[in-house]
């Protein structure tokens, strides 16, 4: 940098306004500057803009600044400093990333709501049942531990320990996926995502500049490079000339790649690059003049079609065939450069190229190539209801001519960030129904159409890489980052980031999303099922003054708890995703466990249970059984309902002749260790004294085994109702 007259090698983070900065080739831009002086400049912009290309620059407005953070491919330059830190357009993208706040999911919402009710349920509960047992026995100790009794079966700890261990697991699962969950909560949202903003350049493209064709303007044919092998012409030689011989450029990278595959005979060992005029003019053009040293030189010249047009002799008819053929291939979503060439006495070189009259070669054009898997993407996007919109810096005829080569839908209209930014919110919440296609974004624009998505009811998921993306990643219900080429502040801002950048993974997480809130939902209806015959096996005896009603104390319902702990937690996250789930819309964000109408089913699987368990302690207080014996019934048959609803819960539309078969090798396990569990408490001596059971003939057990068959499993006649209502597409049966 130049300070005071003095130029000297400081610190990006010393630099001030007024500094000079001397940048050259591979520098990152300590600072936002004004251009002074130039020297074959281009800068790549693509983590403020998206623009996947280098920019040219020059020291006439409106193209004569430079920004913190970009990259500077070619040339050099001094510039004066006019911004530093937060007054930079990197430091404003990072201030608007503050303002934006992250809240709880509404599933974490809804559960601490639902976990408030029920303590207070509890508190209530435990009040009423303290005074009645107090009332009847006058006894501080047992009213204390019936009160305790029914406060702890009424209070669902296992929901929140559930969601958490749901949540946890589902971040394992995305990372062995390749996709790195910030926040386990994010887990919860990917399930109901209607709306998923993709960014064209790296995420549905491969980031990379590919030889697509050529036109020979001499022979008046079009290599199609797609459909055919490459192959020597004029064309190619010459755009060889004109690429530096070191080259750093995508494109030019591409042309020496070609050249190296199709020559007979390399010329390039041969021939030294005597003069280079750097890209200039607008619009913009390179020249290089190369020799061999004997009486052969090259004048090679290739960049913007118009501008090199304006340097040749050709008709006007003749001008508007090429630009016919230029529109040919921009229509395809090509990048275009005109290679021309002129004859000229070395020794005597114009001072500018502008001074050259070219002879007229050809047209090169470059491809962006979609990924190869970006239709199976879509259409796995599209049937699981998802909408998919594209956010691009490019141009909207790239974006058109990328999307119609991936099959995405709705691909006729399209919006640009100042269109974006030119309407009201009402009028772009409107839009944002109806375009799929966002070309030429900036930051703000971004924002706005992610803020528009969310105002409409969608649920968001965004994808991006540069800090030009930041605020709308952060915005987003779900933001996702790329892991290669994206930056430490899109990074940070996203709640996902896709390790090796490959869209395909999002596809798995939705997945992995609609089966873990699937079986979040199981667990809890699950919870509530097996609570409620708790409650009222403890209640119920009390309320209508049977003459027994000590059946369970603390110690059973703790044993109780640590069954349905595991179970709910480990088994059914462990279930694999229901077959038709990546074929149903998303779900409401809004929706919620708890609804009457969603936990309906679950108070009712409670109360068979209930019944079959008081119903058949009833029938052996009848015939005079033991309270002790009595207890030992209800318990048992409690246990075997457990087990049958473990197994029934797999699937409230499949038969559990269906999801028997569904791979869970804890099912097995878990249940095994129930039974040893109940068994040893009901026959092993030591362990029976605790729990204050007597040992049960087999008439008895099996009583229990049909009693609590009896209350479980009519729900499978209620799952054989719902498949004739709505019959499933798929076949499972």
């Amino acid at each position: 940098m130049i300070r005071n007259g003095i130029t000297k090698c400081v610190a990006a983070s010393e630099i001030v306004v007024g500094d000079l900065i001397i940048l050259e080739d591979g520098n990152m831009i300590p600072a936002d500057a004004l251009l002074l002086k130039i020297n074959d400049l281009s800068i790549n912009e693509s983590i403020l803009t998206g623009e996947s290309l280098a920019v040219s620059k020059s020291i006439e407005e409106p193209n004569n600044k430079i920004f913190q953070g970009t990259l500077l491919m070619s040339g050099s330059c001094i510039a004066k400093v006019i911004a530093v830190g937060k007054q930079t357009a990197l430091g404003k993208i990072g201030e608007s990333l503050s303002q934006i706040s992250s809240t709880k999911t509404p599933l974490q919402l809804q559960i601490k709501k639902f976990i408030k009710a029920m303590v207070i349920a509890g508190i209530i509960a435990f009040s009423i049942v303290f005074f009645i047992n107090f009332y009847l026995t006058k006894s501080l100790l047992h009213g204390l531990l019936h009160g305790l009794t029914l406060a702890m079966s009424i209070l669902p700890e296992e929901i929140p320990m559930a969601f958490s261990t749901f949540m946890a697991l589902g971040a394992y699962h995305l990372y062995k996926k390749k996709v790195i969950a910030r926040s386990p909560y994010t887990v919860e949202t990917l399930g109901a995502a209607t709306v998923i903003c993709v960014d064209k350049t790296g995420t549905i493209t491969e980031n990379e500049m590919q030889l697509a064709g050529i036109y020979e303007y001499k022979t008046n044919k079009i290599y199609d490079y797609t459909q055919e092998t490459f192959n020597m012409n004029e064309v190619l030689e010459y755009a060889l000339w004109a690429s530096e011989t070191d080259p750093f450029d995508e494109m030019e990278k591409s042309i020496h790649k070609v050249y190296t595959e199709v020559t007979e005979q390399d010329k390039r060992a041969s021939h030294v690059l005597i003069y280079e005029y750097p890209l200039g003019g607008n619009p913009p053009f390179m020249t290089h003049v190369f020799s061999d040293k004997k009486d052969s030189h090259i004048i090679a010249c290739k960049g913007s079609v118009e501008g090199i047009l304006r340097q040749t002799t050709l008709a006007e008819s003749e001008k508007e065939n090429i630009l016919k053929q230029a529109k040919h291939f921009a229509s395809k979503g090509y990048r275009i450069l005109a290679v021309a060439k002129a004859n000229h006495d070395i020794n005597q070189l114009p001072s500018s190229q502008h001074h050259f009259e070219f002879t007229f070669i050809g047209l090169i054009a470059f491809n962006d190539p979609p990924k190869k898997n970006m239709r199976e993407i879509l259409e796995q996007f599209y049937q699981a209801g998802i909408s998919v919109k594209m956010i691009t810096g490019d141009h909207a005829e790239t974006a058109l001519a990328i999307a119609k080569q991936i099959d995405f839908k709705n691909n006729n209209n399209t919006l640009t960030g100042t269109e974006v930014m030119s309407l009201t919110e009402e009028q772009l919440q409107e839009k944002v129904q109806e375009v799929h296609i966002y070309a030429r974004m900036f930051p703000e624009a971004k924002l706005k159409v992610i803020q528009a998505l969310q105002a409409k009811g969608e649920v968001v998921a965004m994808t991006g890489d540069g800090v030009n993306d930041a605020p709308a990643l952060k915005a987003a219900h779900i933001g996702i980052s790329m892991g290669l080429r994206g930056s430490e502040v899109a990074k940070n801002a996203a709640s996902l980031i896709l390790v090796d950048d490959d869209l395909f993974h999002m596809t798995e997480a939705v997945a992995l999303g609609r089966r873990i809130y699937e079986n979040l939902k199981k667990a809890i209806q699950y919870i509530i099922s097996i609570h409620i015959p708790v409650i009222l096996i403890v209640t119920l005896p009390l309320v209508f003054f049977w003459k027994m009603t000590d059946f369970f104390t603390p110690v059973h319902v703790i044993i109780l708890e640590l069954i349905m702990g595991p179970t709910c937690s480990i088994i059914f996250e462990n279930e694999p995703i229901e077959a038709n789930s990546m074929r149903k819309k998303p779900r409401k964000l809004s929706t919620s466990f708890f609804s009457l109408h969603e936990l309906s089913t679950s108070i009712l699987q409670g109360i068979f249970i209930t019944a079959a368990c008081l119903g058949l302690a009833y029938f052996f207080i009848q015939n005079h059984a033991s309270e002790t014996y009595v207890r030992t019934i209800i318990y048992t048959t409690l246990i075997f309902s457990n087990l049958f609803l473990t197994l029934a819960n797999r699937s409230f539309y499949y038969s559990i002749r269906t999801t028997i078969r569904y791979k869970n090798n804890l099912i097995p396990f878990v249940l095994m260790i129930s039974l040893i569990a109940l068994f040893t408490s009901i026959y092993f001596s030591p362990v029976q004294k605790i729990f204050m059971f007597e040992a049960l003939t087999f008439s008895s057990i099996l009583m229990c085994f049909m009693a609590a068959f009896a209350g479980v499993m009519w729900i499978e006649l209620y799952k054989m109702y719902i498949r004739k209502k709505s019959p499933t597409p798929i076949k499972n049966e």
